[in-house]
């Protein structure tokens, strides 16, 4: 069965570009973005880490640590970073697992089960289900995932946006609506009644009955 949001998110051991990493005890208090990759030197695949790289700084805003995975060893991750850093013009600080093993893209359920994995010649087609970001808060519960097939390569703006939204609506009664960015107003769940929403909100613009906005309490 696949991963569900508010599952935990497994746990694992693996090698990786800076060093032996404990997953549940590197996460640590921080939120986390695991993003999962069909192999290195591979040009979708490059862009986004460059992306990745560019924008570790707005994750570390966040208290949000990034973890990339891709289905090779830690030698070739540390070649391909020479690629991404000519891509992105920053270097790719953050740390790129070893996954030859697959042992975390199947704890994450992104190999289909009966799909056949050569030892050898394994091609990015072999393992090309492995192009998912998954979320996880804390508390190592699963918050958001998004899976991408080969051929796209994926929003980081979004993916940014996303954790935004994570993060403003976790453990309180408020939600996001579509298109949703820091600083426009959001939603405030059913649980409150008016009375309520407001005590904690200030003034409710009513769209409707169940559609209530209050400012963004930043």
């Amino acid at each position: 069965m696949s991963l569900r949001i508010n599952d935990i998110a497994p746990d694992f051991t693996a090698n990786s570009t800076e060093g032996q990493i404990s997953f549940h005890d590197w996460i640590g208090d921080s939120y986390a973005i695991l993003f999962s990759h069909p192999r290195d030197f591979t040009p979708v695949c490059t862009t986004e880490f460059g992306a990745v790289a560019q924008l570790v700084p707005e994750f570390e805003k966040r208290s949000t640590k990034v973890l990339g995975v891709s289905v090779d060893s830690v030698e070739d991750h540390g070649k391909w970073k020479a690629d991404i850093e000519k891509v992105a013009g920053v270097p790719a600080n953050f740390a790129i697992i070893d996954d030859t093993d697959l042992t975390v893209a199947k704890a994450y359920d992104m190999l289909p089960a009966d799909y056949y994995l050569p030892d050898e010649g394994r091609t990015p087609q072999h393992s090309a289900t492995v192009r998912t970001v998954f979320i996880i808060g804390p508390d190592k519960k699963v918050r958001l995932t998004m899976t991408y097939p080969m051929s796209v390569g994926r929003n980081f703006a979004e993916i940014l946006r996303a954790l935004d939204a994570v993060r403003k609506t976790d453990g309180v009664p408020l939600a996001t609506p579509a298109n949703w960015v820091p600083g426009q107003d959001v939603i405030v769940a059913l649980a409150l009644d008016d009375a309520a929403a407001e005590a904690r909100y200030g003034q409710l613009d009513k769209k409707l009955p169940y559609l209530r906005f209050a400012k963004d309490p930043a």
